[in-house]
Order: C-alpha cells, then sequence, then structure tokens
C-alpha cells in the first residue's frame, strides 16, 4: 500500500488505467445516447490516454532540476500527451483533468491525501473550463462528485482519500441518467464517466493494491417515456457568441455589465487568476459586431465561434440554378487558396467529402482527428490565421484545444461550430478573403447556422428515443442531431425527412451519399424533390461517409 504517489506509482496507474479502458473499451462504445452506429466514447479515451502512455514512456526520469519534482514531471508528460492525443469531447476533458493535477502537484514534495484532493478539486475546475455550457449528468458531474468525497475525507491518507473519490464517482455516475433526460431515454449511463470511474479504480488498485468490489459492467438504466424536453436556444436573441478572452479581471467585469445590458444567457468563466488570465464568454444576443466588441475593449478575444439559431419558418421556396451551374458558382467563391496568410481546416470522414471540401480551398484533415493531428493540418497551411470547421461536436473539442495551442504557436485560430459537412460547404462558399478576418469568421458562421442539417442512418440497438420506439436495423432520421422519424425502409425514411425539413422552406438540399448506401438512393431522393418540390434545386454527390447512408442539408 503506497503513502504517497512517485513517479512509478504514475506510471503504473497510466498503464493500468489505458489497460482497463481497453478491455471496456466496446462496453463504453455501446454506452451511447442515440441507438446509432458511432459511439466512439470508449475509443477516444483508450487514443487519448495511449498517447500519454507514450509521452511517459519517451521521456519519465529526467526533469529540469530545481523546477519540479519527479512525480510532477512524470504528470506534466502524461497530460501533455493526452491532450496532444486527445479525441472527441471526453479525450479534451480527460486532458484537462489530467492537467489540473499535473499544476496542483507538480512542486508538492509528498503527494498524500489532501494534497490529491486539492488536486482533484483543480481538476474539477479545469474540466469545467473547458466546456463552454457545462450540463451536469456527464464526465463533468462524475469528476466533482470526486473531488467533492476525497475533500470531504479530511484525511491526509492517500488511500482513504483515493478510495472515497472513487466510490462517489461512481455512486455520481449511476445517477447520471437522473440527471440528463438523453441518458434516461437510451437506458445508459455517462459514457465519459464510466471511464474516469475505470480510471479512478485503476487508481485505487495502483495505491492499495486492491481491485474496488463494483461491478463489471454497469447496468442500463430503465428507460421512462419518450418526450423530455431539450434546449432550443433562446427565442428572443438571434445569434449564440463564444469566445476566449485574454483580460483583467476588473474589465471582465465592466465587460459582463456590458454584455448584461444587451443580452442574456450569460456565462463568463475564467482560470481563477487574480492578475490577468484566460476567460471563456458565452452570450446569446442580436447585435454580433457589438458583443465582439465588448470583449475587445476588455483584452484579447480570440476562438471566436457565432451561431445563429434556427429559424422556424423561413421564406418560401424559389426557383434555383441549374446544379452544376451553381456547383461552378459556389466552387467560384469558396475556392480561393489562402490569401493574404489565410487559411481554412475542415475535418472530413469519407473520401468524397474530403475531395468535395478540398476542392472548395480547405486543408483536410481526417475523421475524428487527435488535438495533436488537427494541430498538423493547422500549420501545414503556413497561414497566420486560419478558421477550422470540425464538423462534428467530438471534433469541435478538439478544435477548441487547437485554437488554443495555435495561439502559444502565432497563429489566429477561430473556430467555427459546424457539425455536419453540409454546413461546411455552406460555410466555405462565402468566404471572401478581402473581409476582415473576424468578418469573415462570422460571415461563415451565419451562413453555417442557416444550413439545416440531418443525417440517415439505422439502429444499432433497441432503445426508446424522442419519437417513439425503435429496434436493431430500424432506419433512423435525426434532424441537428435528435431523432425525427423511425421508419423500415430507407428510401421512403429518407424522402419523408426530406419533407419534413423542406416544410419550413428551403431553396437548396444537398445530399451526401454514404459508403454503404444502396445503389439509385440520391437518384431517387432527387427525383421525390423534384416532383414534390419544383423550385428546389438539389445537389448530389458520393460523399463516402461511414454509418450514414445519407447527409442532407437544407439552406
Amino acid at each position: 500500500m503506497l503513502d504517497t504517489l512517485d513517479a512509478a506509482a504514475v506510471r503504473s496507474w497510466c498503464a493500468s488505467g489505458l489497460a482497463v479502458l481497453k478491455r471496456h473499451q466496446r462496453e463504453i462504445d455501446d454506452l451511447n445516447v442515440y441507438p446509432v452506429p458511432d459511439g466512439d466514447t470508449g475509443t477516444n479515451l483508450v487514443l487519448t490516454l495511449t498517447s500519454a502512455q507514450q509521452a511517459l514512456a519517451m521521456d519519465l526520469d529526467t526533469h529540469a532540476a530545481g523546477t519540479r519534482t519527479p512525480h510532477g514531471h512524470a504528470l506534466r508528460l502524461m497530460a501533455r500527451g493526452a491532450l496532444l492525443g486527445a479525441r472527441g469531447n471526453s479525450g479534451v476533458i480527460l486532458s484537462q483533468i489530467l492537467q489540473g493535477l499535473a499544476d496542483t502537484l507538480a512542486t508538492v514534495p509528498q503527494v498524500r491525501g489532501r494534497a490529491l484532493a486539492a488536486a482533484l478539486r483543480a481538476s474539477t475546475g479545469a474540466a469545467y473550463a473547458a466546456v463552454a455550457r457545462p450540463v451536469e449528468g456527464t464526465l463533468l458531474t462524475v469528476v466533482a462528485a470526486a473531488a467533492e468525497s476525497a475533500e470531504r475525507t479530511t484525511s491526509d491518507d492517500l488511500p482513504v482519500v483515493v478510495r472515497a473519490a472513487a466510490g462517489a464517482a461512481a455512486t455520481a455516475l449511476a445517477r447520471t441518467p437522473e440527471q440528463l433526460p438523453a441518458l434516461a431515454r437510451a437506458g445508459v449511463v455517462d459514457a465519459g464517466g464510466r471511464g474516469l470511474c475505470l480510471l479512478l479504480d485503476a487508481l485505487v488498485e495502483v495505491v492499495t493494491g486492491e481491485v474496488p468490489a463494483r461491478a463489471a459492467t454497469m447496468p442500463r438504466a430503465a428507460p421512462p417515456p419518450a418526450g423530455a424536453a431539450r434546449e432550443t436556444g433562446s427565442p428572443e436573441y438571434a445569434y449564440e457568441v463564444q469566445f476566449l478572452l485574454d483580460a483583467e479581471p476588473e474589465a471582465v467585469r465592466q465587460m459582463r455589465d456590458t454584455l448584461d445590458g444587451f443580452g442574456d444567457s450569460l456565462v463568463v468563466v475564467g482560470d481563477g487568476g487574480t492578475t490577468g488570465g484566460t476567460w471563456q464568454v458565452h452570450v446569446h444576443v442580436n447585435d454580433v459586431g457589438a458583443a465582439i466588441e465588448a470583449g475587445v475593449v476588455a483584452g484579447r478575444p480570440y476562438q471566436i465561434s457565432v451561431t445563429r439559431f434556427v429559424d422556424q419558418v423561413t421564406a418560401e421556396p424559389v426557383a434555383g440554378q441549374d446544379s452544376r451551374a451553381a456547383q461552378g458558382g459556389r466552387a467560384a467563391q469558396g475556392g480561393r487558396a489562402a490569401q493574404g496568410g489565410r487559411a481554412a481546416v475542415v475535418v472530413a470522414a469519407g473520401a468524397g467529402i474530403a475531395e468535395l471540401l478540398a476542392g472548395e480551398g480547405a486543408v483536410v484533415a481526417p475523421g475524428n482527428p487527435s488535438t495533436g493531428e488537427l494541430l498538423d493540418a493547422v500549420r501545414s497551411t503556413r497561414a497566420a490565421r486560419v478558421v477550422v470547421l470540425p464538423n462534428d461536436p467530438d471534433a469541435q473539442a478538439v478544435a477548441n484545444q487547437v485554437a488554443e495551442e495555435a495561439y502559444r504557436l502565432g497563429i489566429e485560430v477561430s473556430v467555427v461550430p459546424t457539425r455536419s459537412p453540409v454546413q461546411a460547404l455552406a460555410a466555405l462558399a462565402v468566404r471572401d478573403p478581402r473581409r476582415r478576418f473576424a468578418d469573415d469568421v462570422i460571415a461563415m458562421a451565419e451562413a453555417a447556422g442557416a444550413c439545416r442539417y440531418a443525417e440517415v442512418c439505422r439502429a444499432g440497438r433497441e432503445a426508446l428515443t424522442v419519437a417513439g420506439p425503435c429496434r436493431a436495423g430500424d432506419v433512423l432520421a435525426l434532424v441537428e442531431g435528435e431523432v425525427h422519424l423511425i421508419g423500415t425502409d430507407l428510401v421512403d425514411t429518407c424522402t419523408a425527412l426530406v419533407d419534413r425539413l423542406l416544410g419550413g422552406g428551403g431553396e437548396l438540399v444537398t445530399l451526401l451519399v454514404g459508403a454503404d448506401a444502396p445503389d439509385g438512393l440520391a437518384d431517387a431522393v432527387r427525383t421525390h424533390i423534384t416532383g414534390r418540390w419544383p423550385f428546389v434545386e438539389v445537389q448530389a454527390y458520393a460523399g463516402g461517409q461511414p454509418h450514414y447512408p445519407l447527409l442532407v442539408g437544407v439552406e
């Protein structure tokens, strides 16, 4: 049994944690909110911790004399490796948890119980700060419970504190479906939280030599009736503005008062610095320029993202141009190579999508990139200002970390929070190097926000969704991440989905056909649109994306 956490224990914890995550990788992947076949939280955690272990293996026993302890240096290596290898939301948050541990324990002579409790509290703050809009019932809740229990023990005995933290995390995980309706509907606990519990149990084993007596697999929760409400955004304000800000606390207070005067849903969180620091700013407004200007007055805003809330009713459709002519027009606008030190980097899963986006003048990074891979893509542009389009919520978390890393290298990166390749196409179409970079980013964000997106896939398991129960093999149509239709025939479900989208208006429909789509799917959907919506233009491409036979965008 260990009294302190030394460098050898850090190495053992990383190795044991990686081993247990690999054993439970499939289980964690299956803890997916929706019954779609691309749940990959377990895979992302394994890849993130693999990078951490590789960093430890490269340099564990050396540390800068007089600046940190051997265990602190080991934790810093582990955290840095995790950051560069982080994939998805879960991987990014895990890297920040490790960073919190490293920052707190780097110069502590001996890591006993109280020191670990303080480090877990710092990790909780770092994890919450990594998320623009923290949601309870997630990995964040689990790490917060671990920190609170560790502090409550008031013990300096390392085994006592480690056991308390791991036990509280397991209890918090079991309650996540009570806090997050999406988990309850799917009948699962939070996947990222499950991964953290396994890592804390691995730490218990390293410190005490005992394997915690907990179930090897968390049981699925019993799903309640469908129909839980979900957040739709502010009804009074049209835009969501988010950015990171380097500023003094007093300037931030003044900015908060300014933003509070012409917006709502205001959240401003910082890194705890008393003489300056980095702050995360989120607000709903109608005047985007004024919100960003408030940040400029306060300090240095960067990693700016602007999202326009999707209108429920849009204008009546009008006649469109010939699709090939429109395709040429789009390429003429968006296909410019980087000029004036600017570039665009886009994440793409699928050879056809990658080719399309590259044709629009963007540098393409592979789907589900690590922080290091996406940072390499940004650096490869050799541009001073780069806009990143992640095309996926998990990749967006990675992109946010890349923006921070790039800033240290002297590269200004802005992330436009696209959630689908069809939104990226819309954003790239309005790029204009003659505009100021910030204005160009805003225009791209507006274009992406105005593009409604949807996807069609087959259910990987039985589940209860907001559209009703589904069985494995059913066809699911998701609109902006929410299941709207459940069917048995792929073509029928695709055409019904398009009808639902166009019922709110639209002039251009973009279809991206997946790698496993049957022959004739695009032609069938196009024929349906032409017959029922004669004034709507249709563009169809072979996207080659996995899991989703069809991606749809409506502008």
